[in-house]
């Protein structure tokens, strides 16, 4: 028992994916380990606790379960390195999930006492945490609120769009009395930097909602800011559990001042998670599902049809993830030089980089980032293949420069992953994106879709009714990557950062090569 003890960290994780794959419950499988050794064959709470971490099995067990999954006992013990990942809940995005193995080390006591040290160890805030949480929840449950999508339906009655005149009295409606004030652009600090913020809004319990008077002459922000606050005194009863809306935070809030800590405050999650549903319910009820769905169709999805109805680019992307029928998006709001505020992936995109730090090797190819760089260039839409590992990736995005209402320019990029859409057009997806990737890596990072991946695509794009991507084609497709020294490319991407770092992988393979001569 002692020798399978010390190799057993992984074979709890390993059963239970097998015996899912297999589509069978815990009394299945027991049912068929007695079919074949009823003497030795484990009941079912002992089978749960094998695969919770809470027992190993002795030998002779350990041989019955191969036996029925049809492997050898070995591979279910730790040196062997094949590791059955956790299966991806169905059509979602994200990043990719691991099995939390060794189960001893993912006890819920263990976790609670390391999250708060990790936190404090890498000077990450509470806020900032609770957000990573909320844009997994997010990307896993493929952007559905349907208490939240309700809420503002009954408020709104899918009235669209709506008039600021019409908001204002919403919010009267539920209580809210609205007063002005003047304020101009000030330098807040966030955490350990200066930031150009303007305060937007705030409310005060019970019902008073502070607007700067600045908000007259921007009616999309002053829609969304009272939206919001309507969403705070609907979901919440006006409690005040709110952060106020000021530009030039992290993680797409307000700044959190001097005072911020790293470490995890409960409170720090509660607001978070308030701010993200007042946030959410502020888009449905400026765009309420099918009346918007129906205009994006309208006007083929384009970003800049927004202003005919006074919302922000940031509305307009964000609900176009939501309301289209087609589910592989994604979405960035990127300050320079190359701060991800706000994400989603719905296609489970990889991050070019991500909210807590910054990366030593950024890919310079990207549409965010290189809109981000060169503020000489023009908005627009981009085809891009990313290699993940034996195969290509192919996407499409729109991107465009704006400003925040403190003057900060930054940039905004909706996208999405086009293999799926030309799978369901019965092209072969896999030779496509191929045939793009291959040709790019020969012209040195970017070159021309070739004619048969751009018929197939445009064929998409009118199925899709997309007008960007159909633009997207005539222009040259580029090689992104999650990081420049993953570059596919023979040599150095131009413009990544030379570094002298040294692959430690790279040095062991030296190493054992000279021993070898």
């Amino acid at each position: 028992m002692e020798p399978l003890l010390r190799k057993s960290h992984f074979l709890g994780a390993k059963l239970r994916a097998l015996r899912r794959q297999n589509r069978m419950t815990l009394e299945e499988f027991s049912a068929r380990c007695i079919q074949i050794d009823s003497r030795s064959a484990p009941s079912v709470s002992y089978l749960s606790m094998i695969e919770s971490g809470r027992r190993v099995p002795s030998a002779e067990v350990l041989a019955l379960v191969a036996k029925v999954l049809q492997r050898e006992p070995a591979w279910f013990l730790d040196q062997n390195a094949e590791l059955a990942p956790v299966a991806p809940q169905a059509g979602a995005g994200g990043a990719a999930r691991v099995p939390l193995e060794p189960g001893f080390l993912f006890t819920r006591e263990l976790l609670q006492s390391a999250i708060p040290e990790l936190l404090v160890q890498t000077g990450t805030t509470g806020r900032q945490f609770a957000h990573l949480l909320i844009r997994s929840y997010q990307e896993m449950s493929r952007n559905e609120f349907p208490d939240l999508e309700r809420a503002a339906e009954s408020v709104g009655a899918r009235l669209f769009p709506l008039g600021v005149d019409q908001l204002m009295r919403m919010a009267a409606k539920h209580g809210l009395e609205l007063r002005w004030f003047d304020r101009k652009p000030v330098l807040a600090r966030d955490q350990d930097r200066e930031v150009r913020s303007m305060m937007r809004s705030f409310y005060e319990p019970p019902g008073t909602l502070y607007l700067n008077r600045a908000l007259l002459a921007d009616p999309a922000r002053l829609k969304f800011d009272i939206a919001s606050y309507i969403g705070h005194k609907v979901l919440h009863g006006g409690d005040g559990v709110k952060s106020p809306h000021a530009t030039g935070g992290e993680m797409g809030g307000s700044p959190e001042g001097a005072a911020a800590s790293a470490g995890l405050d409960p409170r720090d999650v509660l607001h978070a998670w308030r701010d993200f549903e007042c946030s959410f319910f502020a888009g449905a009820l400026l765009a309420p599902r099918m009346p918007f769905r129906r205009f994006l169709v309208r006007e083929r999805y384009r970003v800049e049809a927004g202003q005919k109805l006074e919302l922000t680019p940031a509305v307009v992307m964000r609900r176009m993830t939501k309301v289209s029928p087609y589910p592989y998006w994604h979405f960035f709001d990127a300050y320079p030089p190359g701060h991800l505020r706000a994400v989603y992936r719905g296609n489970g995109i990889p991050l070019p980089w991500g909210n807590m730090s910054r990366v030593s090797d950024p890919c310079p190819n990207w549409a965010v980032f290189r809109l981000i760089r060169d503020p000489r260039m023009e908005p627009g839409s981009q085809i891009s293949v990313l290699r993940d590992a034996d195969r290509w990736l192919l996407y499409c995005c729109h991107s465009l420069r704006t400003k925040d209402m403190a003057g900060n320019a930054h940039v905004l990029s909706v996208g999405i992953d086009l293999a799926p859409a030309l799978a369901a057009n019965g092209a072969d997806a896999a030779a496509v994106v191929e045939s793009i990737g291959e040709e790019c890596r020969r012209r040195g990072g970017a070159a021309k879709i070739p004619r048969a991946a751009a018929e197939a695509l445009r064929a998409v794009a009118n199925v899709l009714n997309i007008a960007w991507v159909e633009e997207s084609i005539v222009q040259p497709a580029r090689i992104i990557c999650p990081r420049s020294a993953r570059c596919p490319q023979p040599g150095r991407c131009a413009g990544a950062p030379p570094t002298r770092a040294r692959d430690i992988t790279s040095v062991r393979q030296e190493i054992l090569g000279s021993l070898v001569k």
